[in-house]
């Protein structure tokens, strides 16, 4: 338990720095927010892209670390659905407000998660968690936006729309790339190798640095039922899923606490964005955002201590 805490504390360390910084020294938004899509689409893609190209993907349980997260997700996903009637005539919960519950109950901050598998478990860790991106990261993006469309948006969006947005994501690309370089083999020459690793090495720091800037402490000491309800089911129904699944698939040791970990970490920061893009309540997600993060550094260390 206490090399789990040690491990994950940096993590939290960094957030923290990035909530300081933006309220003392770096106030300005834009400066965030070129941070933000620099991180996005070079820096992260970078790590994905070295990590899943170099791993020796013979060595990890691709089906049952991917196949675990990828039907927790699904299962989560059908659950607030299922919810959703309960929740607009028990709490009065508008269809913008059910998007917000919707996606910090299903999404998952892959920062977080990988910064955790990397500092816990090396390369293999950063392999299973790449590997959890790609099961997982097409189908949140679809659901995601679906759900937007179909309960927030003032118009609804086409499925061409909504299969372009999934397409212009730069992690799916270079989840895709990464593995399509790893299958044929390719070595790229030194100089391109070392670039690319050194873009990737510094998209943890920065993105959990984004991530902190992004929290916002209005009612997170007095939460409301939809931000309490989230945070139930992502940090504690998500994880149970997700172990138990890995368990039903043989799943051990650093592998499922793999599983464990990406299953446990608070929604993505992104959430925000897609609901004030299209229409969510974007305020109720940085409450929920917000104070996941902060549970998380007590929930998450308990759940990976579970299965190891």
């Amino acid at each position: 338990m206490l090399t789990i805490i040690a491990a994950i504390v940096p993590i939290f360390l960094l957030i923290v720095m990035g909530f300081v910084l933006r309220r003392v020294l770096l106030k300005e938004e834009s400066h965030w927010v070129g941070t933000e899509q620099l991180v996005y689409y070079v820096l992260f893609p970078a790590l994905l892209f070295r990590t899943l190209s170099r791993a020796k993907l013979s060595e990890v349980p691709l089906f049952g670390v991917g196949g675990a997260l990828l039907i927790a997700v699904l299962l989560m996903a059908t659950l607030c659905l299922a919810l959703r009637p309960v929740l607009m005539r028990r709490l009065g919960v508008s269809g913008p407000s059910f998007t917000s519950i919707f996606q910090c109950s299903c999404r998952w901050q892959t920062y977080v998660a990988l910064a955790v598998a990397g500092n816990l478990f090396g390369d293999i860790g950063l392999t299973l968690a790449s590997v959890a991106m790609v099961a997982m990261i097409p189908i949140l993006n679809i659901m995601a936006v679906w759900v937007l469309a179909h309960y927030a948006a003032p118009t609804r969006l086409s499925w061409g729309r909504i299969l372009l947005t999934i397409a212009q994501n730069p992690f799916i690309w270079a989840c895709a790339l990464g593995l399509a370089a790893n299958l044929i083999g390719l070595v790229l020459p030194t100089w391109i190798d070392e670039f690319i690793d050194a873009l990737g090495r510094s998209s943890l720091a920065l993105g959990l640095l984004v991530v902190g800037a992004g929290l916002q402490l209005r009612g997170v000491l007095r939460p409301g039922a939809p931000a309490l309800l989230s945070c139930v089911l992502k940090l504690v129904v998500m994880p149970a899923m997700a172990i138990s699944l890995g368990l039903a698939f043989g799943l051990s040791g650093a592998n499922l606490a793999i599983v464990a970990c990406c299953a446990s970490v608070p929604t993505a920061s992104s959430a925000y964005v897609l609901a004030r893009q299209m229409g969510g309540d974007a305020p109720l997600v940085a409450e929920i955002l917000t104070l996941q993060t902060v549970l998380a550094i007590i929930t998450m260390p308990i759940a990976i201590a579970l299965v190891t």
